[in-house]
C-alpha cells in the first residue's frame, strides 16, 4: 500500500469524498514531497522582509510628514499645526472663554442663596482640605470611625449634590455642616476631612444637622439609604459625631454669616452682591436708636407721673 505522498498518488488523482459535491481531487493543489523552502510557492516581487512576519508585527505606515523627519530634517511647527489644525485652537478658545465670564453675584444673606450654589462654594472647600490632608501619613492609631477602608467611587461634589437634593439640604444646614468641620477637629485632634473620612463625615453632620436644626427631618433609614452607608452604621456614626462634640451641635448665626462669606470669597467665580452689608448695618444701628428713644419716653412718663401722685 502506498502512501497519499508517493508519485502515484499524484499520477493518479481520487474524486472527493463529499457526498454529492461532484469535484474531484485534480482541482486542489498538489501535495509536493519536498519540504525545502525553494520548493514552497511565493507570490511575484513578494518582500522577503515581509514574509517572515507575523500578524502581531505587521508595520504601521508613517505619514508623509513623519516620514520626511527621519530624513535629517528635525520636525518643525508648522508640522505640528500640520498634524492637529483645531485641537490646540479649540483648548485655546475655551480656555479664553472660561477666563473671560463673569463671576456669580450671591445674595448676602445665605437664608436667599440657591441651593446649588451652596454645594458648590463648600466642595471648592473641601477640594482644598482633602488635596493638603491627603498628604499627611495615617497610622493605626490614627484610624477612626469615619474613616473608610477604600475611597468611595463617587466624587464629593457629587455626593454633596446627592445629600442636598434628596435630604433636602438648605442653606442653613449646609453651613451648619461647614461648622462641624471646625468643631469636630477641635474637640477630635485624631480627626482630619480627607479622601478616607469626607463621605462618612457628610452623611453624619446631615443627619445631626438636619434633626438637631430643622423642624421637619427624615428618619434615620432614609439618611442611610441617600448616604450609600447601613442604617446601623449611621447610628454608631451618629452617636459618635454627638459625643466628640460634646452634643453640642447649634452654631451662632453670626458664625454661619462668617462662615458664608469666607466660602464666596474663597470660591473663584463668586461674589456678594455689593452695597448690602452697609444697608444692613445702618438699618440695625436705625433700629438701636429707635429702641433708645423709646426708652427715654418712658422714663419721662414715669416722672410725669410720679409729680402728679
Amino acid at each position: 500500500m502506498k502512501s497519499p505522498a508517493s508519485p502515484a498518488a499524484h499520477a493518479e488523482p481520487r474524486p472527493a469524498a463529499t457526498g454529492g459535491g461532484g469535484g474531484s481531487a485534480a482541482a486542489a493543489p498538489a501535495m509536493t514531497t519536498s519540504s525545502s523552502p525553494s520548493s514552497q510557492p511565493r507570490p511575484h516581487n513578494a518582500d522577503s522582509s515581509q514574509a517572515v512576519l507575523s500578524p502581531n508585527k505587521r508595520r504601521v505606515p508613517i505619514p508623509s510628514s513623519d516620514a520626511t523627519n527621519q530624513q535629517g530634517r528635525a520636525p518643525s511647527s508648522s508640522d505640528a499645526a500640520h498634524t492637529r489644525p483645531q485641537d490646540d485652537s479649540s483648548k485655546t478658545t475655551k480656555r479664553a472663554r472660561g477666563e473671560d465670564a463673569p463671576p456669580k453675584t450671591l445674595p448676602l444673606r445665605y437664608e436667599l442663596c440657591a441651593v446649588e450654589d451652596v454645594v458648590e462654594l463648600i466642595a471648592n472647600m473641601l477640594a482644598e482640605l482633602i488635596a493638603t490632608n491627603d498628604y499627611i501619613r495615617v497610622t493605626n492609631d490614627g484610624l477612626t470611625r469615619f474613616h473608610s477602608r477604600t475611597p468611595p467611587g463617587i466624587s464629593v461634589r457629587d455626593y454633596l449634590h446627592r445629600l442636598a437634593r434628596h435630604a433636602t439640604l438648605t442653606p442653613p444646614l449646609l453651613l451648619a455642616m461647614v461648622y462641624y468641620i471646625d468643631r469636630l477637629c477641635l474637640m477630635y485632634p485624631e480627626f482630619t476631612i480627607n479622601t478616607l473620612t469626607v463621605h462618612r463625615f457628610l452623611i453624619t453632620a446631615a443627619t445631626v444637622a438636619a434633626k438637631g436644626l430643622s423642624d421637619a427631618f427624615w428618619n434615620n433609614a432614609t439618611y442611610a439609604r441617600v448616604g450609600g452607608v447601613r442604617l446601623a452604621e449611621l447610628k454608631l456614626l451618629e452617636l459618635e459625631f454627638l459625643h466628640r462634640v460634646d452634643w453640642k451641635i447649634v452654631p451662632d448665626p453670626d458664625v454661619l454669616v462668617a462662615y458664608y462669606n469666607g466660602l464666596v470669597e474663597r470660591t473663584p467665580g463668586y461674589v456678594l452682591e455689593p452695597g448690602s452689608l452697609s444697608d444692613g448695618s445702618a438699618a440695625d444701628d436705625d433700629d438701636d436708636g429707635d429702641d433708645d428713644d423709646d426708652d427715654d419716653d418712658d422714663a419721662d412718663e414715669r416722672e410725669r407721673d410720679e409729680k402728679d401722685s
